[in-house]
């Protein structure tokens, strides 16, 4: 304002102080006595001055710079009155952190956070360092003291929630969108819509490359803090991006600033360890004496109280900053020394008039960051909760903070444990209705949330908690809980985050009635472990899933049920399990159609197509697979079309569908559900077999680049071994075929995968056969040999031809040639086109190499007319090159 008025040719005089007015009145918009001190400021001020009095100096001094002047005498004041000339405002003031009180010790502590700081700039590089340490010991003060020492960094904070389990991605939304307001214009489009949920992304590793991205361009600007804090309460796939940031940025200076408390290490004994670019540092209580000064720079306590507060602490900060507030508060200075922090937090929210401490409870009922809309729904017949916040403020009890709805303001609890003292002096029956009104508030007001389902499946989940426990229970209220938090789960399914899935699952299932089951989400819950790796652990669910459906006795769950367990047995137990699984769906498809069970049909649909994989059979598993695609949208159920995208792509790309259709299929696919890993690694294929070669190098090369960018190593190992490997053995450069199969085994043998590393060890064999490094081939395939499984067809087909090539080689005519015509069997076994035409051609030149060039031309013959039906210009090409040559 004082800025813009000059343009108007006026030189204005303010005047600004702070206190409680009464508002409404028919007289006046405002009266009271600050609005009679902030008048006299302002007729005090010279043009173009602002003057402060010292109440609002008190709340803006980290923000403000300001210059003292001489006490006033003021109208209708006894005594003079402090003011301050304001001279600028620092930064954004909305984040400023007040400094309670001086910083005791940490001397140590600090020079190593510079420490870390100066090496982040100087070496443009990500530093990861984590402050540990119990609640209310020092980890907020004294990084806000870091801080604050910082004069061109720009600092973004985020902070897992206490209730978060499941809540993945709150903090990192949090610091996305403090740095989309200052970050260039190009990541906006690109990067924050990852983070914010604006697009569709296909993984966990493509959203923690987002983000490091964010934190890299920034820093073209100014040097990053990202400070995350409570991180103990992060979400597994949220350690992992912040791990990801740290391990792999690259060429920017960035700091990532984490508070934990201690139990963080009990979950990840190895954060950080290791890394020459992470320090974990543990804050200690502090000393005896140390605590003696920080209790007399908060107050002149006599000896006895100071000693009995300095003894109750035991070196928490926070315990004598609540015990020294206390005493203030207390009439006539009568205190009484709680044993423990939660006793005397207690005592303080006790101390409070009964409206404020209704206000503060509410507040606690969303959480440690609370909006006053919230508080307002909570407390309908309080007719003042603005100023019932305005003094908690002042006891410093809460503090104002950033809202994360429009329209709001919010405020934060100044330590979580006065949180948590506020609620826990709720009964449970309050809690109860609180947490159901919260949800309905927040269902009206919180759409722009990015996980709005996980939040109000929290509250609803607590408030139906309470209710069992106080002996009722209302199932509308647990339906509503079990509903949002199953949509989340679903929702952290999409995007591979399977340890939140999980999570989000179970705990949607835990509101499932007694009598009832679930199998929708039951057979959700064993995705999330599958996927998560537990291939033995999601078969053992599946069968305690069929136990508890038969004792239940509905027929139709536990049909549904054993199809599941017999589908995740050929996983876990393959021997003897396809035959298994074929014979139970031949018994229940009909029990399935006759209901017009779209669920229990698509899951039939499901692992009929995966038995039809597993024995080649790719069309009939793409007949298979739409059919479950077709079940999924019927049953309104979407997140279960995902893992349908892999299976039909690889079926069109193995079977019998030309080239050219594959390639307008994956056009169309990604244009409606967004861009794939494994679809680009087939278009990369695609490409060059149609004859686009460099086009399906770019492809695939971009793709192998965003994986190594995104840390995604499992899926860069399959790329490599097999997407680009093939690519190149097709193009002809079996070097880089070689090359890009060694990287690949060797990240997959690091991951523990036997199954993608047969199928990798038997390309990376012919690779080495065609530069002529004939006994590292065989090393290669008689270890795809050993990995194989009798039935993966893929497998035992390459490893036939590739040593009958060998053995041709090494002049073993008749021996290679029989060895050949196997995989030539199996392959015509199969319904994969290209695979059978490769076979016939790998024969071919095993019969020429033994002299016998009218059988290789007959061969060569058989694969030439495969190639063609499949639309394989590249691989025709060739084929008609030897044919020419052998006629």
């Amino acid at each position: 304002m004082r800025d813009a008025l000059p343009e108007l040719g006026v030189q204005g005089r303010i005047g600004v102080t702070t206190g409680e007015v009464v508002t409404g009145t028919e007289e006046r918009l405002a009266t009271g006595d600050a609005v009679n001190v902030a008048a006299r400021l302002q007729q005090a001020a010279q043009p173009g001055e602002i003057l402060i009095g010292s109440e609002t100096h008190a709340l803006v001094r980290d923000a403000a710079e300001v210059e003292a002047v001489d006490p006033l005498a003021l109208k209708g004041k006894a005594q003079t009155v402090a003011a301050y000339r304001l001279v600028a405002v620092r930064g954004d003031a909305g984040h400023a952190r007040r400094v309670d009180s001086a910083m005791v010790g940490r001397e140590r502590e600090l020079r190593l956070l510079a420490d870390a700081w100066d090496r982040a700039v100087s070496e443009r590089s990500c530093h990861l360092f984590t402050l540990l340490g119990a609640a209310g010991v020092g980890k907020s003060r004294l990084a806000a003291e870091f801080l604050g020492l910082l004069d061109e960094a720009l600092v973004d904070q985020g902070r897992c929630l206490s209730y978060g389990e499941g809540i993945t991605y709150w903090p990192v939304v949090e610091v996305a969108k403090q740095m989309a307001e200052v970050g260039p214009d190009q990541i906006v489009p690109e990067t924050i819509g990852a983070v914010l949920g604006d697009r569709v992304v296909s993984s966990s590793d493509e959203i923690a490359w987002a983000f490091r991205k964010l934190p890299e361009a920034v820093a073209a600007e100014a040097p990053p803090v990202c400070v995350f804090d409570d991180v103990h309460w992060g979400e597994e796939t949220f350690l992992d991006l912040v791990e990801h940031v740290a391990d792999l940025s690259r060429d920017a200076p960035i700091l990532l600033l984490c508070m934990a408390r201690p139990d963080l290490l009990a979950r990840r004994p190895g954060w950080a360890g290791g890394k020459v670019n992470a320090t974990n540092v543990l804050l200690e209580p502090l000393g005896p004496e140390e605590t003696g000064l920080l209790i007399e720079s908060l107050a002149h306590l006599d000896g006895g109280l100071r000693e009995r507060i300095r003894e109750a602490a035991e070196g928490n900060p926070l315990y004598v900053e609540e015990m020294v507030a206390m005493v203030r508060e207390s009439p006539g200075g009568e205190i009484v020394v709680s044993p423990t922090i939660q006793a005397l937090l207690a005592a303080r929210i006790d101390q409070l008039d009964p409206p404020e401490r209704d206000v503060l409870q509410r507040g606690a009922v969303e959480g440690r960051t609370f909006h006053r809309g919230a508080v307002q729904a909570l407390a309908p017949d309080e007719p003042q909760v603005a100023a019932r916040l305005t003094s908690l403020v002042r006891k410093e009890l809460v503090r104002p903070d950033k809202a994360q709805l429009p329209g709001e303001d919010a405020f934060r609890f100044r330590h979580l444990l006065i949180r948590d003292a506020a609620y826990d002096a709720l009964p449970k029956s309050t809690r109860a209705a609180l947490h159901e009104r919260f949800a309905a508030w927040l269902e009206e007001h919180g759409s722009d949330l990015v996980e709005l389902e996980e939040i109000l499946g929290y509250h609803l989940e607590q408030a139906s908690k309470y209710q069992v426990e106080l002996g009722g229970g209302e199932q509308a209220v647990a339906a509503r809980a079990r509903a949002r938090l199953a949509a989340a789960g679903r929702r952290a399914l999409l995007r591979e985050d399977f340890p939140a899935a999980l999570g989000l699952l179970e705990r949607s299932l835990a509101l499932v009635p007694a009598t009832e089951m679930d199998m929708t989400l039951e057979f959700d819950r064993t995705m999330a472990i599958f996927f998560g790796g537990g291939v033995s652990d999601a078969y053992a669910a599946a069968r305690l899933v069929e136990q508890r459906a038969a004792a239940i006795g509905e027929p139709g769950l536990v049909l549904v049920a054993r199809v599941r367990e017999a589908w995740l047995r050929l996983f876990a137990e393959p021997e003897g399990a396809s035959v298994e699984l074929t014979s139970l769906l031949e018994e229940v498809l009909p029990v399935f159609e006759t209901a017009g069970d779209d669920f229990a049909l698509y899951v039939a649909s499901s692992a009929g197509a995966v038995v039809a994989n597993n024995r080649a059979q790719v069309d009939a598993a793409l007949e298979a697979y739409e059919l479950a695609l077709l079940h999924a949208r019927r049953a309104g159920l979407p997140h279960l079309e995902i893992p349908l995208r892999s299976g039909l792509a690889s079926a069109r790309f193995f079977g019998s569908t030309p080239f050219a259709d594959v390639l307008d299929w994956i056009d169309d696919e990604e244009a409606a559900g967004g861009r794939h890993d494994f679809l680009e690694s087939l278009r990369a294929g695609t490409l060059a077999l149609l004859g686009r070669v460099e086009e399906g190098r770019e492809v695939i090369a971009r793709l192998r680049s965003e994986l190594v960018e995104r840390g995604a190593l499992l899926s860069l190992a399959l790329v490599l071994c097999q997407g680009v490997a093939t690519l190149e053995l097709d193009a002809g450069d079996a070097a880089a075929a070689v090359a890009a199969g060694e990287e690949g085994c060797r990240l997959l043998e690091e991951a523990g995968e036997r199954g993608w590393l047969s199928t990798g060890a038997g390309h990376l064999a012919n690779g080495l056969y065609q530069l002529d490094r004939l006994d590292e081939a065989e090393a290669w395939v008689d270890r795809a040999a050993e990995l194989g499984a009798s039935d993966d067809a893929v497998t035992q087909m390459l490893v036939r031809q590739v040593k009958a090539k060998i053995g041709a080689r090494r002049g073993l005519g008749e021996e290679a040639q029989a060895l050949d015509r196997e995989a030539v069997a199996i392959a015509n076994g199969t319904q994969m086109i290209n695979a059978q035409a490769e076979a016939y051609l790998d024969l071919g030149e095993v019969l020429e190499l033994g002299g016998r060039p009218e059988e290789a031309a007959a061969a060569v013959e058989q694969a030439l007319a495969r190639f063609g039906r499949k639309g394989n210009l590249l691989r025709a090409e060739e084929a008609r090159s030897r044919l020419e040559r052998l006629r």
